[in-house]
């Protein structure tokens, strides 16, 4: 089958002070998310922003969100339980509730920017095991590889279920850098069997999406992993960004996975 292609629109860190077309309301999220998915994104990352432009779990926005979505296009909808640094764990784990195809699981607490992003060990778990009860596939987020032997743990208590879904996540500062030297580390150390992509953040996006693909991994673009299109220009939304990963996987002769293809290619439970 195809790469998976995801987009991820919005981020926690980012305003439109920034980039000015960066999406923050739910209809602005779900038009962007609607173009990306014409360009050939199955799955759509989900960050969420109040009206302040600051990262939120409130569910109404989530749920306004997912529906605006919905509305428009099949796409797989996968909620980010990160949202932002200044948000508790607390109501941050309340928005797998919603029941999204799929959800971010953060295994680890770590250094993130100048911030401090917790994920405490207890919480963790108690997050795993309430999303295998809804039948919400984690997507394992792993800065560093001390976070893929806790996702490993977790599996082995029986928290996580197989094909283990990666994010690679490479330049965030307090994790791993974005080197290929990091990445081909990081995927020598995945378990056999799993399904994972590269999320190169900054300058090094292209290069080292390039190298995940080269290496059998599937890709995300958008403006929360890069703000620029090239050195010095900002990117004019997310569809740029989305439409230069298609392409260079098709210059790899690698086919885009469907929105069909990419539930059986994830192991999505059904609904």
């Amino acid at each position: 089958m195809g790469v998976v292609l995801t987009v991820a629109t919005t981020g926690p860190i980012a305003t439109t002070a920034d980039n000015p077309d960066l999406p923050t309301s739910p209809e602005e999220i779900a038009n962007a998310v609607y173009e990306a998915y014409l360009e050939g994104a199955s799955v759509a990352h989900i960050h969420l922003r109040d009206e302040q432009q600051r990262p939120t779990a409130d569910l109404g926005i989530a749920r306004r969100t997912m529906d605006l979505i919905h509305e428009r296009c099949p796409i797989h909808i996968q909620l980010s339980t990160g949202v932002g640094l200044s948000v508790p764990f607390e109501e941050r784990e309340k928005l797998v509730e919603l029941r999204p195809r799929m959800a971010t699981l953060n295994p680890c607490t770590m250094s993130f920017g100048a911030g401090e992003f917790r994920n405490p060990p207890d919480g963790v778990r108690r997050l795993a095991a309430r999303m295998r009860e809804l039948d919400v596939k984690p997507e394992l987020e792993v800065y560093d590889t001390g976070h893929l032997d806790a996702c490993i743990r977790l599996y082995e208590e029986g928290l996580l279920a197989t094909p283990l879904q990666f994010s690679i996540v490479l330049g965030v500062r307090g994790g791993a850098s974005a080197t290929p030297a990091n990445l081909v580390m990081m995927v020598d150390r995945l378990p056999d069997d799993c399904v994972w992509q590269i999320i190169a953040i900054g300058r090094s996006n292209l290069e080292l999406t390039a190298i995940g693909l080269a290496l059998g991994g599937n890709a995300r673009a958008g403006l929360e992993d890069t703000l620029y299109l090239r050195k010095g220009e900002l990117s004019p939304g997310n569809t740029p960004l989305v439409k230069r990963t298609a392409d260079l996987a098709r210059a790899m002769d690698l086919s885009i996975a469907s929105v069909d293809e990419t539930e059986q290619i994830l192991s999505l439970p059904a609904r």
